[in-house]
């Protein structure tokens, strides 16, 4: 397992290695020591997350507010998806950039990113899974979204691909009036959050 950081600040791929003869495959798909000497600090585990996607379904972006955040570490065991992270730190000096992985599960790869970083993703099969770990539990007063085709982010969705988005995402503001609407993250609070993750 070998990790390396993206080019969103506290974000990282980790690309597996599965181990197969002809009774199947075997992946150690996480590992908390690589993980934490990667980052710098433990993820500490709240929930597991499991969705299922029909090609097309696009999920996010989505964020929490820090404190406490949501850190992700996210994996596609079957199917395929273009995973996306989005610097919605406001004070960041990468604000509004982002990083596409391509998650699949004939090579495996995960993706962690820290808290206060905007997550998303594309099915490009039907039938796609993603398990996540997330470091905070489910709370909707403190959970957000940013239009995942806001024209100003551009992200990198297939051309080729009819996207299919919830009722809420399709309602989300663009990063701009999210930023307006006071509803970011600030890289203020994400820096005091990783000093007490780095020091625990």
């Amino acid at each position: 397992m070998e990790i390396r950081e993206l080019a969103v600040p506290d974000s990282y791929v980790l690309d597996l290695v599965p181990h197969g003869d002809t009774r199947g495959r075997f992946t150690e798909w996480y590992r908390a020591d690589v993980l934490s000497q990667g980052v710098g600090h433990a993820l500490p585990l709240a929930q597991a997350n499991h969705s299922v996607s029909a090609r097309g379904v696009l999920r996010g972006v989505h964020f929490a507010l820090v404190p406490p955040g949501q850190a992700k570490y996210v994996y596609c065991p079957a199917g395929r998806v273009l995973d996306v992270v989005v610097d919605v730190r406001v004070g960041s000096p990468t604000f509004g950039t982002h990083e596409a992985v391509l998650l699949d599960s004939a090579q495996p790869r995960a993706v962690y990113l820290a808290e206060g970083l905007g997550h998303a993703f594309v099915s490009l099969a039907d039938a796609s899974s993603v398990t996540y770990l997330v470091s905070s539990g489910y709370d909707p007063a403190r959970e957000f979204g940013v239009h995942p085709l806001d024209p100003e982010l551009d992200l990198p969705w297939p051309a080729d691909v009819e996207l299919e988005l919830s009722a809420k995402d399709r309602t989300a503001p663009s990063l701009m009036e999210a930023r307006e609407q006071g509803l970011l993250p600030t890289m203020a609070a994400c820096a005091t959050r990783y000093a007490e993750l780095d020091g625990a």
